[in-house]
């Protein structure tokens, strides 16, 4: 075991507490309802978010900034239902997010489920923010055959909208208070990975969500993120995570080739008070592959591959995530050694499998930048 002694603390409350306190109060409402327990591959499956952790990790003591925050939805430019379950239908779902702008649920009393059998999309030309708000009650869920939700700046389908499709501030999309269960992007050809949610441009952010049961191709050196998948984020912004869990307990994670939890190529992360166990990187081979294997296989929790970036985690746990490669906690590879690991109370323990080791859990070069403050590796 290795423990680092802290170097200091960041420091904040007041509204910023104020804001937590919030997001536990929605996360303590729950998810949605759905027959059955998290089963076999995924592959029609029916997870119970009833029955699953609750968003972020309790343990987690980071201040949140600004931008890392829930977004307001006070004033909701769409509202998906008109107060019962039977009207928070998949269709009209997918038809908000087309749309755009700050959507909201009337679902009625109690938690629901909404099973799509196709992706919700965003398109470019639409309002430019996108925010998604369940309010603690609402799953969306891939029914173990669709990824949930796609935005992807550089598809023409959903419009081009700039000359520069892989650096554009717009769409800038938040999910927040949700949860997202039994995706499955395993017959998608063309953008593969991302088992519930796939992002390309523009900007991303999550805020007190859960990824259960989520799943994507299964082997292949660079493809993943059983849970999210992202790229090209505008002018090289982190992507905000914010107490959210992926996995989070046996029977509940996520899996892929690469990134049992998230995947990208060439994007920094900024991920607080969240939890990744029990997520699984299932390739075999790693990257660039083995000779008579299909690849992949790294990064039980997190694969961030690329050049100039940065993952840093601050109050976060990592525990009994598993790969067949690399990195059974986190694979970060910068491959012109510009990256920068920050590591802030955070712990990362009792991770399977995987070799080319130089901090427990972490596959990456030894040369690469880091800092690792108040963290226990283990």
């Amino acid at each position: 075991m290795q423990r680092y002694i802290p170097l200091g603390y960041c420091v904040g409350c007041g509204r910023l507490c104020i804001c937590l306190l919030v997001i536990l109060l929605l996360v303590g409402c729950g998810g949605g309802s759905s027959s059955g327990a998290a089963g076999g591959d995924g592959i029609g499956s029916s997870t119970d978010p009833l029955a699953g952790p609750l968003a972020g990790n309790p343990d987690g003591t980071c201040a949140i900034p600004l931008a890392a925050l829930a977004e307001e939805v006070w004033d909701p430019d769409e509202v998906v239902g008109n107060g019962t379950p039977a009207s928070c239908s998949a269709e009209a779902f997918i038809t908000a997010v087309a749309r755009g702008g700050k959507i909201v649920f009337d679902c009625g009393p109690d938690p629901v489920t909404i099973t799509l059998n196709r992706p919700a999309k965003v398109f470019n030309n639409a309002r430019p923010d996108i925010v998604i708000d369940g309010g603690g009650m609402v799953t969306l869920s891939g029914g173990g055959t669709s990824r949930i939700l796609y935005m992807n700046t550089c598809d023409r389908d959903q419009v081009w909208t700039t000359s520069h499709c892989q650096n554009q501030d717009h769409p800038r999309l938040t999910v927040q208070n949700l949860t997202f269960i039994d995706g499955n992007s395993r017959n998608e050809s063309e953008y593969e990975g991302g088992g519930a949610i796939w992002v390309r441009g523009g900007r991303f952010k999550m805020v007190n969500c859960r990824f259960f049961n989520n799943t994507c191709a299964l082997a292949g050196p660079d493809v993943g993120g059983a849970a999210v998948r992202v790229f090209s984020q505008y002018e090289g912004r982190p992507v905000y995570v914010t107490h959210c869990t992926f996995g989070g307990a046996e029977g509940f994670g996520n899996y892929g080739a690469n990134g049992g939890g998230i995947s990208s190529i060439g994007v920094s992360w900024t991920i607080i008070n969240s939890l990744f166990t029990h997520n699984r990187a299932t390739g075999r081979g790693a990257n660039p592959r083995q000779p008579g294997t299909p690849g992949g296989g790294s990064g039980g929790a997190i694969y961030n591959d690329g050049n100039t970036m940065t993952l840093s985690l601050c109050g976060t746990l990592l525990a009994h995530n598993e790969v067949n490669a690399h990195g059974a906690a986190i694979f970060f590879v910068t491959n012109d050694r510009s990256g920068f690991l920050s590591l802030d109370r955070t712990v990362i323990r009792d991770n399977i499998g995987g070799s080319w080791y130089n901090l427990p859990g972490i596959s990456m070069h030894a040369d690469t930048a880091r800092e690792i403050i108040d963290s226990v590796l283990e």
